[in-house]
């Protein structure tokens, strides 16, 4: 288990490609990680996301005593939000401060309220979903998803693990991959998860896709599939939690704000679905020779379900 160890400490204290080219990336990575850090790291997180021109112009000294913290929560905040150092963390401020200047700045809208009027729900909604997706792309770390779609590519067989609504989101990766040919399966039952997971070998992708990083019952059978030899995948919203352990791509999601009406179980799934559409076109991207003829053969056999019946009178 050292390995294991190992590989992901040297994956955390990697900055994403992804991460450095977008200033934007930052704000998406405080809101994703703020809940898991502790409360002087939040501090510290949460001043530089909303004042980073100002944040930009400080030392590490300077932050510090700003947030009333240590220069060591300053360097671990950093660390923890992908960056190698402080002085990493200044430049990505400094382009952040420069986006916002040029007015492309995110929206930031209120929590929707018992009393808002449909209209008000949808607007809200639908700002928050494009600020989801937006973040997610923008943390989207590509050498990871390119390593996933090409180990989803030469699959013998992929499993897909989740539970609740993240369950739904794998049963829809599994139908796209089914229809160009892939030997895919998804599990929603925990027990059956484990049983199918002792099957896998290398050659093999077990993808498990949970927000919180911490759900057992996802953690569980791609535990076994790493053990097995099987490529693991991991979609979540935290980067650092237990299932980034049993994973050798992971790819991270982002949310919306969290309401008492929009709780993360239905902000995470806009990003969870994003990521998995993203995977599925990479994949026939790469497999186009066999994937088209599948896909039009797929296409035709339920043509006619999808055609207007005649009307009898």
């Amino acid at each position: 288990m050292s390995h294991l160890k190992e590989s992901f400490a040297a994956r955390g204290s990697e900055t994403p490609a992804a991460m450095r080219a977008s200033p934007g990336a930052l704000a998406a990575k405080v809101r994703t990680m703020a809940p898991s850090m502790t409360r002087s790291m939040q501090r510290v997180a949460e001043t530089v996301a909303g004042d980073p021109a100002g944040c930009a112009q400080l030392t590490v000294t300077g932050l510090a005593e700003r947030t009333g913290t240590s220069e060591a929560t300053v360097v671990r905040t950093s660390r923890l939000l992908g960056y190698p150092g402080y002085r990493d963390l200044r430049l990505a401020l400094a382009g952040l401060a420069a986006q916002q200047a040029s007015g492309a700045a995110p929206s930031v809208t209120a929590d929707i309220a018992v009393d808002d009027p449909i209209s008000d729900v949808v607007a809200k909604v639908a700002l928050d979903e494009q600020q989801t997706l937006a973040d997610t792309a923008a943390g989207l770390d590509t050498t990871q998803v390119e390593a996933a779609v090409a180990a989803l590519a030469t699959a013998r067989r992929i499993d897909i693990y989740g539970v609740g609504n993240s369950a739904l989101v794998g049963q829809d990766l599994s139908q796209k991959l089914l229809r160009i040919g892939s030997v895919t399966h998804a599990h929603a039952d925990p027990h059956l998860a484990v049983t199918t997971a002792v099957q896998l070998r290398a050659g093999d992708v077990a993808l498990a896709i949970t927000h919180s990083g911490s759900t057992v019952d996802v953690i569980e059978p791609l535990r076994v599939a790493f053990d097995r030899g099987a490529v693991t995948i991991a979609i979540t919203g935290r980067p650092d939690s237990e299932i980034a352990q049993y994973a050798d791509h992971v790819l991270t999601t982002s949310t919306a704000r969290e309401s008492e009406l929009r709780p993360a179980a239905m902000s995470s799934r806009t990003s969870q679905l994003f990521v998995v559409d993203c995977l599925f076109i990479g994949v026939a991207q790469r497999t186009y020779e066999t994937t088209a003829p599948a896909l039009s053969a797929s296409y035709e056999a339920l043509a006619h379900r999808h055609s207007p019946r005649p009307r009898t009178r």
